[in-house]
């Protein structure tokens, strides 16, 4: 692996020595293209292929990538500032409370995950729990249904503690697949369960309007969940008895409901769920011993996720094709490698989409690679084991066919019910001139 990494390296460096060339090629009047396509996108293209290659460095893929991405905004726009883009100002919001409330999400669920790990209710889970691949399954609908009211990367968190515990700490790849799967499914139908159909919430979208999600979430439930059980079965079966004299400590769980709680509450009224989790965490801090070590060992998977939403944010998505269910459709794969935040946030601006079929897509669309949700990026972080694009396309190739069968019945029982803008779309200059060509004789 080694050599590998020395060869990305010199790949990396070799890129960035020919972005100055690329200055020089370009003609002055913005960011250069190859074959129509803009350099950003090389760039993400690029790091998405080096995280695919390289995952046992994929913190670093991300810093890289991102670094390029900087470096070829400032050479070739001069009007870019990464302060602005974080920030904002009085018309646009920056990127900041989002990439905040995802640091502090990451970091609060690994305590969380801990605390629950600790409160030894896992381990007494298999008395209750089927001794064959049932069992297996049963865990993942659990998961499913934490996530329609609580964050999706807290269900993968918790998903992820019950596994290592109920399976004698061997989960098969595709198993880890499926309890991202399971934790975005979840969330695709609610506007408390998922950061997507929350910024549709906000930004005024009808939560009746997101609740159809779950005819394909349930339905791709079935599908994956079903081939993943039995993967897992065949891997390491379910442990049948729970060992003697274990005791569930009520003062970890406390904390861990207080946690939850607050972070539901937080959301409704701030939009900002990692207060509400840290607050918590906090409190609990008086009373319990908190594992803070887990912070360290969450570190990598932070930074590797923060490097690539941040990099996605700076690609310049101006426009979508027409809303449709073929657009949409195709925009559940590009969430799998592209940022379901920010194609969210262009979509609730286009508006006129069927925003259930869409919550399903961008949602659950994430989990056909690990690093397409947070979700992914925050099991991760307990198995490092996951950190392989080709292991995961592999063996969770169940939650990409799910994915399909789950969208075409949705599609065929439900159709297409495309809903109108929900708010004045904002007159920019380019939709002003398109409007005026479109009303000249």
């Amino acid at each position: 692996m080694q050599p590998l990494f020395t060869r990305g390296r010199c790949g990396l460096l070799l890129l960035l020595t020919l972005l100055p060339g690329l200055a020089l090629a370009a003609d002055g009047s913005g960011m250069p293209s190859l074959a129509g396509i803009r350099l950003e996108f090389i760039l993400f293209a690029l790091t998405l292929l080096g995280v695919a290659l390289f995952h046992h460095y994929t913190m670093w893929v991300s810093l890289g990538g991102l670094t390029a991405v900087l470096l070829s905004k400032y050479l070739f726009l001069d009007d870019f500032s990464l302060l602005h883009h974080l920030l904002g100002d009085a018309s646009q919001e920056g990127e900041w409370r989002v990439l905040l409330n995802l640091v502090g999400l990451l970091f609060g669920f690994a305590i969380l995950a801990k605390h629950f790990e600790e409160s030894e209710l896992p381990q007494i889970l298999p008395r209750y729990l089927p001794d064959d691949w049932r069992g297996g399954f049963v865990l993942l609908v659990m998961i499913f249904v934490i996530s329609s009211f609580l964050d999706n990367i807290a269900a993968a968190m918790i998903g992820g503690a019950i596994a290592y515990i109920v399976f004698n700490k061997q989960v098969h790849i595709g198993y880890l697949a499926a309890i991202v799967a399971a934790s975005n499914a979840g969330g695709s139908g609610s506007v408390v369960g998922d950061t997507t159909t929350t910024l549709m919430w906000i930004d005024g979208v009808n939560p009746l309007h997101v609740l159809h999600a779950y005819v394909a979430a349930l339905i791709a439930l079935v599908l994956f969940g079903v081939v993943a059980a039995r993967q897992q079965d065949r891997f390491q079966r379910i442990v049948k008895d729970a060992p003697a004299g274990v005791r569930v400590k009520g003062g970890k769980l406390a904390v861990v409901g207080l946690i939850l709680l607050l972070a539901i509450v937080t959301n409704y009224l701030f939009d900002f769920p990692a207060l509400g989790v840290w607050g918590a965490i906090l409190l609990g801090a008086l009373w319990i011993k908190t594992p803070w070590g887990e912070l360290k060992s969450a570190v990598g998977g932070t930074i590797f996720l923060m490097g690539l939403v941040t990099c996605a944010s700076l690609m310049p998505v101006d426009e979508l094709p027409p809303a449709s269910w073929v657009t949409t459709f195709f925009l559940g794969f590009i969430s799998a490698v592209f940022d379901n935040i920010p194609l969210t946030k262009l979509c609730l601006e286009q508006g006129g989409y069927d925003w259930g079929m869409l919550a399903y897509a961008v949602g659950f669309g994430g989990s056909m690679l690990w690093f397409g949700s947070s979700a992914g990026v925050a099991l991760s972080n307990m198995y490092p084991q996951a950190r392989s694009a080709l292991q995961w396309l592999r063996h969770g190739w169940h939650v990409a066919a799910a994915y399909v069968i789950g969208f075409f019945v949705m599609l065929a029982v439900v159709g297409w019910q495309p809903h109108a803008p929900h708010k004045e779309v904002v007159q920019t200059p380019a939709r002003q001139m398109m409007t005026a060509e479109v009303a000249a004789p």
